[in-house]
């Protein structure tokens, strides 16, 4: 991994643990796909040659965070363990915790968190292993936020919303799935509140519409509703919304159920009367509230709401002094807002995406093909297996111990470590996993092949992807298609010939043609 954009300046932070899920990433397949009877975690799926679990993982220790608690398929536990212990040192102490799953019995996120409860003591982020931050974006900032409106106001819990790189329409194929589809919310822009999530059950009951009610627009009369945002599924929570969601048993997924509702929670009257005691437990912590309203560096929400009508050309709004510390208000301990905060990040600029599709997985890879000082190995021995009359583009990475034959071009890809390319290949806009090879004089254009991959010599391949291990036989020629092992074992269309004629009916049309000439 490499942390070396680490600060060392940063404190021993212990107020946060930090809960990492990695799942089977069934949206990968046919990359996730184990083969040979060993797993493919996704999280040990490379982005630019480096594994995306390393990402969240360096987001975290840069933000001063040291506990992880990575929690991942029972299957993947040994690879995935094995990659943490091997890879370089870094001060996060990651505890790895399986839990029961299948490709086919997937367990949703609620579960997996009711599961676990017992290892969480402290407030804790929540945050997905595909998740690959712009540098803008320091875990730090969403860090902040939560604890100040956590105190402040009694915020339960801070979500982390970005704008999507939008891909030209028809560029992917529509056989590598769908893309990950924004979700329509609705937020206060001015203090920074996620108020409504749409969910799937909304969706089902009115598509066209979004209903929201009349003490959410009370509360919140200058919302903004958006429909172009995706959720990072990075979450900044208190410890007490474990509780809550201990009381929601039918709950599957964080996403689509567990943080709408809890949205929910902060403007309707019934939810607050039936779980704010769950939410806010009496402790004989001293409440800084108090403290934060009446300090000269703090704002008081009257403030906040007179600018922003301000900002809007409104004139002669009344602005009314806070409160003195005597006040009714303060002798309450100012109930608790269980707002949920939101931190929406909206820089074109820089590229935020989660690896979980194979679309975003592609964009991702293409998006550090910029950097060029990861274009082409350091070590000498390395740059010595390349070729010199070899063809590589200053937008391509070619990884460690990969060898790269004569007249070969490469263009626009990410080539794995321990690879080889053949005499004569051509290769454009492609993801290339570790020990691939590719045979003398074969095509490959948008492809991305699963580790082990071999393509034979003269094959010409678009737009596809493979399954570790997979085999194209010579001359094989495919476009817009997941070839996976299990096609190819049973003789389906990976052992097709570019006529459509298996070699099994090639075999027995040989057959019969020798039989017909013994009778003659």
């Amino acid at each position: 991994m490499d942390f070396s954009e680490t600060t060392s300046s940063q404190p021993d932070i212990r107020e946060f643990v930090a809960v990492v899920l990695a799942g089977f990433g069934n949206e990968l397949s046919p990359l996730s796909s184990g083969a040979g009877g060993e797993p493919s975690p996704k999280a040990l799926l490379p982005i630019a040659n480096q594994p995306m679990l390393d990402f969240p993982l360096a987001w975290l220790e840069q933000s001063g965070i040291k506990d992880v608690i990575l929690i991942c398929p029972t299957a993947h536990r040994q690879a995935i363990s094995h990659y943490i212990h091997s890879s370089s040192s870094t001060s996060l102490r990651i505890d790895v915790h399986p839990y029961e799953e299948t490709e086919d019995l997937s367990v949703g996120t609620c579960a997996i968190l009711r599961h676990f409860t017992h290892l969480i003591q402290q407030d804790f982020v929540i945050l997905p292993c595909d998740f690959v931050p712009p540098p803008s974006l320091p875990l730090s900032s969403i860090l902040n936020k939560f604890r100040t409106e956590s105190i402040s106001d009694g915020c339960m819990s801070t979500a982390c919303w970005f704008a999507p790189r939008r891909s030209e329409q028809g560029t992917i194929p529509d056989e590598w799935g769908q893309y990950e589809f924004s979700t329509p919310i609705v937020y206060d822009p001015v203090t920074g509140t996620l108020l409504h999530v749409d969910t799937p059950d909304d969706v089902d009951r009115n598509g066209d519409e979004i209903e929201l009610r009349m003490s959410l627009l009370t509360r919140y009369p200058r919302t903004r509703l958006s429909s172009n945002l995706q959720d990072s599924h990075v979450y900044v929570c208190r410890r007490s919304v474990l509780d809550a969601l201990a009381q929601k048993p039918t709950f599957d997924s964080i996403r689509e159920e567990f943080m709408p509702w809890l949205c929910k929670v902060q403007y309707q009257r019934a939810k607050r009367e039936r779980y704010g005691s769950v939410l806010t437990p009496t402790t004989n912590t001293l409440n800084q509230n108090v403290a934060l309203r009446h300090s000269t560096t703090g704002a008081p929400n009257d403030l906040f709401s007179l600018k922003h009508h301000a900002s809007l050309g409104e004139k002669n709004v009344a602005y009314s002094a806070p409160p003195s510390p005597t006040s009714d208000e303060d002798n309450k301990g100012a109930d608790a807002s269980l707002r949920v905060g939101v931190v929406i990040h909206n820089d074109s600029s820089e590229y935020a995406a989660r690896a979980n599709t194979l679309h975003s997985l592609l964009e991702l890879n293409r998006s550090f093909l910029t950097k060029a000082q990861w274009t082409l190995p350091t070590d000498p021995k390395d740059r010595a297996l390349i070729d010199p009359k070899a063809q590589i583009s200053s937008d391509s990475i070619v990884g460690e111990s990969t060898r790269v034959e004569e007249r070969t071009s490469i263009k626009r890809s990410v080539i794995g470590k321990h690879c080889m390319v053949g005499k004569m290949a051509k290769i454009v806009g492609c993801v290339l996993l570790d020990h691939c090879v590719i045979e003398e004089g074969a095509k490959l254009d948008n492809c991305i092949l699963g580790k082990n991959t071999r393509v034979g010599n003269k094959a010409a391949l678009s737009w596809c992807i493979t399954q570790g291990g997979y085999e194209v036989e010579a001359g094989g020629s495919y476009k817009n298609e997941k070839l996976e092992i299990s096609d190819w074992a049973a003789g389906g269309t990976s052992s097709e010939g570019n006529d459509g004629t298996s070699e099994d009916d090639e075999e027995e049309e040989e057959g019969a043609e020798e039989s017909g000439e013994s009778e003659d």
